[in-house]
């Protein structure tokens, strides 16, 4: 299976316009146009039923201590884990492009309210729910896509990759708010073919 990008290179930086947030010279970081980039795949194996997507940041900090801090910068040497930015399931094995937009287009303080998508999807919570638990301004149950926004004194530029799954199943076994993990666990043994895109990003103004 095969997978592009109009939206960027794979491999490339991704633009602003795909984040959450981005940086500002004169805030630091300020929120972003959060549109969902563009998806398009090929070579599908046969007995493809579905398609789940995922995307996710391998380069989030295991430990949150020193993120956004103005006096340091997050170590290199730090361990890595997993960040979900969006999970969709159910995708139906006749879609094989997802517009730019189609999903996703600014930024809805507290999440969006629906994990309903186009073309019959259900899209699961992002990690963004975790992340912003407790604060006054965002709290709230993140779903469907939320783009990047890396601690901006992270000292190396996160990568994002968009991984697209054929499935041998009609929809995937998963209810309610259900998680980039949950998914994963629930495709396994399912999956006939996948193919990834990836990017990097930064808000840190020394690596820009």
């Amino acid at each position: 299976m095969k997978i592009s990008s109009s939206s960027f290179p794979d491999g490339g930086v991704i633009p602003p316009r795909y984040a959450f947030a981005r940086h500002d010279p004169k805030t630091t970081v300020t929120l972003s146009d959060n549109v969902n980039p563009h998806l398009q795949w090929s070579d599908v194996p046969a007995g493809t039923r579905s398609f789940a997507l995922i995307c996710h940041d391998p380069d989030a900090p295991s430990v949150r201590d020193d993120a956004n801090q103005p006096d340091r910068e997050i170590s290199p040497d730090l361990r890595r884990t997993d960040f979900f930015h969006w999970v969709v399931v159910d995708i139906p094995a006749d879609v094989t492009e997802i517009q730019e937009g189609e999903f996703s287009e600014g930024v809805v303080a507290g999440g969006k309210r629906s994990g309903h998508g186009p073309h019959g999807t259900r899209q699961g919570l992002n990690d963004y729910t975790g992340w912003f638990e407790g604060d006054p301004d965002m709290d709230g149950r993140y779903q469907g896509y939320d783009g990047c926004a890396p601690p901006w004194n992270d000292s190396i530029p996160h990568r994002y990759r968009f991984t697209v799954y054929a499935l041998d199943v009609d929809g995937v076994d998963v209810s309610g708010e259900f998680t980039g993990p949950e998914v994963r666990e629930a495709i396994a043994g399912h999956v006939l073919a996948e193919a990834s895109w990836e990017g990097t990003y930064t808000q840190n103004p020394r690596l820009l």
